[in-house]
């Protein structure tokens, strides 16, 4: 008998033994929450553009040849009529001797007619010759001079041509392109140089179709250095183009620079037009740190105070706004979501309200860091074990 209760007893042991301990009870959590609400949302239309001259030439010879010398360097300044290329004016000078040979054949021609015409119309005078025949030696004095003048207009226009091989600048300003270099043969009119002019600036954007409507000629816009932060230039639209980019289809505008000191060529910045500014309208705005990503959808976790539990709530997003986002639908104000350490968190789990160990008033009255990389952040209080981490 006794055999038997020990055995029952060591098989007991044994079954205790290789059974599964019991998992532990998860912890129970503390999270931070805040309370939703509305809060005023002004949108505004931000376009980012580009600085331009206001007049910008691309200049080329208006003859084709070899281009022998360029002076012009990319960024150099020049001013109006300094040489900036040359191109071989050999065969134009040629041309020009020709043309000015003809011009001596054509005037000695000339000048043997008036002779003839002059010696007829004495003999005409003492009627030794009719006046057909001195008619007849005047018609060709008449053509031996249109025969000079022609020679003499042609030897001009190869003179011009000749002229024509040096390519100068019609105006000051900044070189922003070359595009030829030494020993390229160009043809007439191809794009040697690009200059922008000095004087006024322009900024160039481009606007969708449904925005371009809302910009008139004169609406007066706000424009921001993107390269110097802080700096706001006032400016108004000067043109709106009437058609659309083929390849962006979005439209052109332009706003002149009417304050202070205009950014460089081709400079960035951002133009906000007044007129499309909305107006501030209340909406639900949350930090990114309460967003968490269930599935294909945006949620949030919603603390249940009757409970003190969360539940999760999907919601739709309209827009963000900076580290903030704005959220369209799915929230109601009143509603206490979880801001941070959501990733931690399941459906239906047991938590608390995180309270903070820094005292209201001290917290209140502590100096914000000075906003300096050489100095160490202020140390934060430590959250407790079954906080967020």
């Amino acid at each position: 008998m006794k055999k038997t209760v020990v055995s029952l007893a060591c098989a007991a042991l044994l079954l205790a033994a290789c059974s599964k301990p019991a998992p532990p009870e998860e912890p129970v959590r503390a999270v931070k929450l805040m309370t939703v609400g509305t809060s005023a949302y002004a949108s505004n239309h931000e376009y980012a553009g580009e600085v331009r001259a206001r007049l910008e030439s691309r200049l080329g010879f208006r003859v084709a040849g070899k281009l022998v010398k360029r002076q012009a360097e990319l960024g150099q300044h020049v001013k109006a009529g300094q040489v900036l290329a040359q191109i071989d004016p050999q065969d134009y000078r040629l041309a020009a001797d020709a043309a000015r040979a003809q011009v001596a054949a054509a005037a000695t021609s000339r000048n043997l007619a008036a002779a003839d015409f002059k010696r007829y119309q004495s003999l005409q005078a003492q009627n030794f010759i009719s006046g057909a025949e001195l008619e007849r030696r005047e018609s060709t004095l008449k053509a031996a001079q249109a025969q000079l003048e022609q020679a003499q207009s042609q030897l001009a226009v190869q003179g011009n041509q000749a002229g024509y091989a040096v390519l100068a600048a019609d105006v000051a300003g900044v070189v922003t392109a070359v595009e030829a270099e030494p020993g390229q043969v160009v043809a007439a009119g191809a794009p040697v140089v690009r200059i922008a002019a000095d004087g006024p600036r322009d900024v160039v954007f481009s606007v969708p179709e449904d925005k371009v409507a809302g910009l008139k000629v004169g609406a007066p816009v706000s424009i921001r250095v993107w390269a110097q932060a802080g700096q706001l230039l006032s400016g108004r639209v000067r043109e709106v183009a009437a058609s659309s980019d083929p390849v962006t289809r979005t439209y052109p505008v332009k706003v002149s620079i009417e304050s202070g000191t205009p950014p460089p060529l081709g400079a960035t910045v951002y133009v906000v037009p007044e007129a499309q500014a909305a107006a501030a309208a209340p909406v639900i705005k949350l930090p990114t740190s309460a967003l968490r990503q269930e599935g294909q959808s945006t949620a949030v976790w919603v603390f249940d105070k009757a409970s003190m539990t969360v539940r999760s709530q999907p919601i739709q997003l309209a827009t963000a706004d900076g580290n903030e986002v704005v959220v369209a639908s799915g929230l109601q104000p009143g509603m206490q979501v979880v801001s941070a350490g959501v990733h931690v968190l399941s459906p239906g789990q047991k938590v608390t309200i995180y309270q903070s160990k820094v005292p209201v008033a001290q917290a209140q009255s502590a100096q914000p860091a000075p906003d300096s990389i050489a100095r160490p952040a202020p140390s934060t209080p430590a959250a407790p074990a079954s906080g967020v981490k």
